[in-house]
């Protein structure tokens, strides 16, 4: 009686093991709260939710006010130049105005987001408000050096 009151005492340990283990490597992602941030890296860049989805968000950025990145937090731009749904940075523009892409589906998009299909190479390029948003290329997380570029902005939520 005593051998199987071990292995009973031994089973539920490893069970309790395994969910805690469980709980620990899985856990689901926090939701997100509106709230505004100082980053450490600039004290001039400020983080405001006041646009917060799975496609971009809006940052405040001391030169610019409030502007669109994408959810890594890098600058979204448009082309003053370029028209609603038409995606005008083709051939060697790329280089430096890389495409937002969407890699996932355009089932569902969030409010004033939408996509285009690029007619250069057919992918699916994301819009803001019908205008198609780019990189900058030489910028890095926070950064809004593309801004007055070659006739880009910062793209304005």
């Amino acid at each position: 009686m005593k051998k199987i009151n071990i292995w009973i005492a031994i089973a539920v340990v490893v069970v309790i093991v395994a969910l805690g283990g469980y709980a620990i490597f899985h856990k689901t992602p926090a939701k997100t709260v509106s709230t505004t941030t100082t980053t450490s890296s600039n004290p001039n860049i400020a983080t405001s939710n006041s646009v917060n989805n799975s496609v971009v968000i809006t940052k405040t950025n001391s030169n610019v006010g409030n502007y669109l990145a994408d959810p890594n937090g890098n600058t979204l731009y448009t082309i003053g130049s370029g028209a609603a749904g038409v995606s005008s940075c083709t051939g060697s523009c790329l280089s430096a105005w890389p495409p937002y892409i969407d890699k996932g589906t355009t089932a569902g998009l969030p409010a004033n987001i939408s996509s285009i299909t690029r007619s250069d190479n057919g992918d699916i390029q994301y819009t803001y408000k019908g205008m198609p948003l780019y990189y900058f290329a030489s910028d890095t997380s926070g950064q809004v050096t593309g801004n007055g570029v070659s006739g880009f902005s910062v793209a304005k939520p």
